[in-house]
C-alpha cells in the first residue's frame, strides 16, 4: 500500500514518539523529509538526526527526541499543506505561529526553511508545517 502523505506521517510518529516518551523515533527516509528534520534540529525542537537503515536494508531517519523538565518541547505540531489541499504562500503573507513563539516551515525555490528565513530572504513557497 502506498503512503499518500509521508510528511503527515512523520510529523504522526514525532507527536506519537513524545506523547510515549521516546528517546529516538525511526522514519523512513527521504531528503525533503530530512531537511524538515534538520530544521527542527537548527530550532532547537529535537536534539539530532541520524541516517541509518531498517533491517531490510532501506534507508532510515532516527529523530533524537528533546524533552525539558521531562516535557515533550514540542507541544503542537500540525501539518499544513496536504496533497489533497496545497498551501502556498508569498513571503510577507507566510502565517506566523502565536505571534512569533512557534515556527512555519516553508519549502521554498531556495530549500527548506523556517518562516523568518523566508521572510528575510523574500522568498515564499509551500507551507508544510507549524510548530510551537
Amino acid at each position: 500500500m502506498t503512503m499518500n502523505d509521508p510528511i503527515a506521517d512523520m510529523l504522526t510518529r514525532l507527536r506519537n514518539g513524545q506523547g510515549a516518551r521516546k528517546k529516538e523515533v525511526i522514519i523512513p527516509a527521504s531528503r525533503l523529509k530530512k531537511a524538515v528534520l534538520n530544521v527542527l534540529t537548527e530550532e532547537g525542537y529535537l536534539r539530532g538526526v541520524e541516517e541509518g537503515t531498517d533491517d531490510k536494508g532501506h534507508p532510515t531517519l532516527v529523530a533524537q527526541m528533546k524533552y525539558y523538565q521531562g516535557k515533550p518541547v514540542m507541544s503542537e505540531i500540525k501539518r499544513v499543506s496536504t496533497p489533497g489541499l496545497r498551501q502556498y504562500s508569498p513571503s510577507q503573507e507566510i502565517p506566523m505561529v502565536r505571534t512569533g513563539l512557534g515556527i512555519t516551515i516553508v519549502s521554498t525555490s531556495k530549500g527548506v526553511m523556517t518562516d523568518t528565513s523566508a521572510r528575510a530572504q523574500n522568498v515564499g513557497g509551500e507551507v508544510l508545517c507549524q510548530v510551537f
